[in-house]
């Protein structure tokens, strides 16, 4: 095949030997197959803004780090010195994600390196050596439905224990390999500690969930979100919390009485530090 032209500096560069074929093109990048150092990898090239269908919400970019504030001035300013930033902030956040994951054991693929806008990545497998498939492609039994939501709570206990959260999880972005599933495609990952944080995990479980639920209804009644979330605001999440899918809201009934008592006593007191203030 003709080798992409984003590829040529890879080649130049000695960092890929030669480009096999095109894996897949998603919303935000195309990944091909290549080879490097006589095995074959990944490589993920990120799509232009105008060409890709995800876009960058602020949803997702909220409390993102701009590495200067001359970058931040651009951005704002949406310059096409800015907007080239954001692409590569956009991009080095993947990076950085998938670094911060892997050294935490959150199963993702690993990181060979980021050239001139490209992604180096590790190909993952499966059982016969081809390209894993996305879970959304394969046929999945009920055992298997529960053991893979299983899976993926933890690892997204493991991903807000990082300070992350994936953003955009779902069939489509977990691989079955030979070892076990892969979570892939993180530009879109939020910060742990952004306002939004909490409703966007919660809709990370929910698609999970969702097909999951699909061959072991059961998992349907869990409620993870709420109770991972209420661990972590609590600090007491950890990587191997024990997690149940189960969440109660307090059942401590609320004095309506005492609280309306609280509410006058500080309106006397109030009223009290007026007039002697007056007289």
């Amino acid at each position: 095949m003709k080798t992409p032209n984003q590829l040529i500096p890879l080649i130049h560069a000695n960092l890929i030997d030669e480009v096999v074929g095109q894996l897949q093109s998603g919303k935000e990048a195309a990944v091909y197959v290549v080879l490097a150092n006589g095995a074959y990898c990944c490589a993920k090239v990120y799509k232009e803004a105008n060409n890709r269908t995800f876009k960058q919400k602020t949803q997702y970019t909220e409390g993102r780090r701009v590495r200067g504030s001359r970058q931040a001035r651009a951005m704002e300013k949406n310059s096409r010195y800015g907007r080239e930033e954001r692409e590569s902030e956009w991009q080095n956040k993947e990076v950085e994600a998938l670094g911060a994951l892997s050294n935490a054991g959150v199963l993702v693929p690993k990181v060979y390196a980021y050239y001139e806008g490209v992604l180096l990545l590790e190909m993952i497998l499966d059982d016969e050596g081809d390209p894993a498939p996305r879970l959304n492609d394969v046929v999945t039994t009920r055992d298997q439905a529960l053991e893979y939501h299983q899976t993926l709570m933890r690892q997204i206990v493991m991903m807000l224990c990082a300070g992350l959260v994936h953003g955009d999880l779902s069939e489509f972005n977990v691989l079955k390999s030979s070892k076990g599933l892969v979570i892939i495609d993180f530009p879109q990952v939020v910060q742990a500690t952004a306002n939004n944080a909490f409703a966007i995990l919660q809709r990370d479980i929910k698609q999970v969930t969702h097909y999951c639920g699909r061959f072991a209804p059961e998992v349907l009644k869990t409620d993870y979100a709420r109770e991972i979330w209420q661990l972590y605001q609590n600090g007491k999440l950890r990587p191997d919390s024990p997690i149940t899918g189960k969440f109660a809201q307090s059942s401590k009934p609320i004095n309506i009485g005492a609280i309306l008592d609280e509410i006058d006593d500080a309106r006397e007191d109030a009223l009290k530090n007026h007039r002697s203030k007056q007289s």
